[in-house]
């Protein structure tokens, strides 16, 4: 299997490229993220070991980019930053993990392997809806092209109806499925709040209201 390190710290870069081969994977070096960017695009590699803070892009811009790009090569990040939002950033930005210096190599080894076999599962489709397109592998929203900023409830929601669109859905069912009520502990007018928030980002016509009966995507 074929590696990309990109880390801008030589000796680490080197210490990684020798315990890699010695395990059996081809590696290449990066060592800013201009470069690594560019043989990330086109190298055509199983996994990509991306450290955040490079010289010319950083490690979340670079995997921003690819994703963006709809590059989908499983990325690693490789980081001293270790804070809960830094980690945070990382995932939301597209990563597959993150892993903080300094590391064992035996961890990152077994962290790297379980990447590479989780990649091996097909990638869950897109779900769209005219103008409004979802990405379950990355999470990101977008309407017509343009990102759309979801909170985690909004883009369950969102997640559910388009799963659902053949049909109408019951607030019932919405508060059992979305916010796993069980159809008690939540007002059903929560529902018609969330649903409101997602028109207000989305247009107004996404989705429909059946009186008396719950909620579909607009036909």
């Amino acid at each position: 299997m074929r590696l990309l390190v990109v880390e801008d710290e030589a000796r680490l870069a080197r210490a990684l490229e020798r315990g890699l081969v010695a395990d059996g994977f081809t590696v290449d070096l990066a060592a800013d993220g201009v470069s690594g960017l560019e043989a990330a695009r086109d190298g055509q590699y199983d996994a990509v070991l991306l450290d955040v803070m490079l010289p010319g892009l950083s490690g979340y811009e670079v995997v921003k980019r690819l994703r963006a790009e709809e590059n989908w090569v499983p990325v690693m990040m490789v980081s001293a930053k270790d804070g809960p939002y830094d980690q945070a950033d990382g995932l939301d930005y597209g990563a597959d993990d993150y892993l903080t210096k300094p590391f064992d190599y035996v961890v990152l080894l077994a962290r790297l392997r379980a990447l590479l076999r989780r990649q091996s599962d097909p990638r869950p489709p897109v779900l769209t809806h005219a103008d409004v397109r979802l990405d379950p592998a990355t999470r990101e929203v977008t309407l017509a092209g343009v990102p759309v900023a979801l909170s985690p409830r909004e883009y369950e929601l969102l997640e559910f109806f388009l799963r659902h669109q053949d049909r109408v859905v019951t607030k019932i069912e919405l508060l059992d499925r979305v916010w796993d009520a069980r159809g008690v502990g939540y007002d059903p007018n929560t529902v018609e709040v969330y649903v409101g928030y997602l028109r207000r980002k989305l247009g107004a016509g996404v989705i429909e209201t059946v009186r008396g009966a719950g909620y579909r995507l607009s036909r």
